[in-house]
């Protein structure tokens, strides 16, 4: 059996039960608490979740560390370790590794459809346009097996979404008053779904929902896709801004600015995988020349 690992330079430890006092830090925060004698890892998770609970994103990975004396520094939490003595303990959360970002595959990934709605039609510059990309998504998702999550902004207002997008087979669809797309409802969702670690958002407006999304879901731990040639703005200087001045400036922390047909090639990866044929018949429909693409 493994030793349990206790700090060192951290005041006695009892003789026996009874609680020892700890220092819970999170972020910015440290606070400190007591544990019983003993406690292991469970307990220490349970501590944090009691303090911190509000601030602590549970979609998140994280890793716990304990303050080496001898190192002066924090270290992994020591496999077995239980507390015997005074010690400080850290939570720190999982960022996105450079090495995977941008990856897609279908088995990770989930597409978002904002609030492309009937009463935006007249609005929204190449309102059209981004219409068939979208269709082409959702198709591209069903033949992939890839959740669909559906919002639309104040349907009773504003109406539902469009007849041109087919919505068959959408994991959700979901009225909303709130400009993002991050309602409990699709927290609870994407909780369901096993290993989930990129979104590929498309609709409208892209400065106000898009955008708020995106930021929403990156401060979650997932990377997010924007479609660019799916997503517009009534103000073409307001899609080219959030798109230009946000989004491509905050690439390293997992938002992406791409193409509908990049996205679909992306989750293929291969002429030999068995649903290609089909995606390339997709894509083969491009949109015309509206000159979306270049107001990025």
């Amino acid at each position: 059996a493994e030793a349990a690992a206790a700090p060192s330079g951290g005041g006695s430890s009892p003789a026996g039960g009874g609680s020892v006092p700890v220092l819970f830090c999170f972020s910015v925060f440290a606070r400190p608490s007591s544990v019983p004698h003993g406690a292991g890892y469970e307990l220490l998770i349970q501590k944090f979740l009691s303090l911190y609970g509000d601030q602590i994103d549970m979609h998140r990975k994280f890793v716990v560390q304990l303050f080496a004396e001898e190192w002066s520094q924090y270290i992994d939490l020591p496999k077995g370790f239980l507390v015997s003595e005074r010690c400080k303990v850290r939570l720190v959360p999982l960022q996105i590794q450079i090495t995977t970002l941008g990856n897609l595959t279908p088995s990770s990934t989930v597409f978002f459809c904002c609030d492309m709605q009937e009463r935006f039609r007249p609005a929204i510059k190449y309102f059209g346009d981004i219409i068939s990309v979208g269709q082409r998504l959702l198709q591209g998702a069903r033949l992939l097996g890839i959740p669909v999550i559906v919002t639309e902004q104040y349907p009773k207002g504003l109406g539902s979404t469009v007849q041109e997008i087919d919505l068959t087979g959408a994991k959700l669809v979901l009225p909303k008053t709130k400009f993002s797309m991050v309602l409990p409802e699709v927290e609870a969702a994407l909780a369901e779904i096993p290993g989930v670690r990129s979104v590929v958002l498309f609709g409208v407006e892209t400065h106000v929902c898009i955008q708020q999304t995106a930021l929403e879901l990156i401060g979650r731990g997932l990377e997010v896709h924007i479609v660019a040639d799916a997503t517009s703005s009534r103000s073409m200087m307001d899609r080219m801004f959030a798109l230009e001045a946000s989004f491509l400036r905050l690439a390293r922390t997992g938002i992406i600015v791409t193409t509908s047909e990049a996205i679909l090639l992306q989750l293929v990866a291969d002429k030999e995988h068995p649903k290609f044929k089909e995606i390339q018949n997709l894509i083969k429909a491009s949109a015309p020349e509206s000159g979306l693409l270049s107001k990025v």
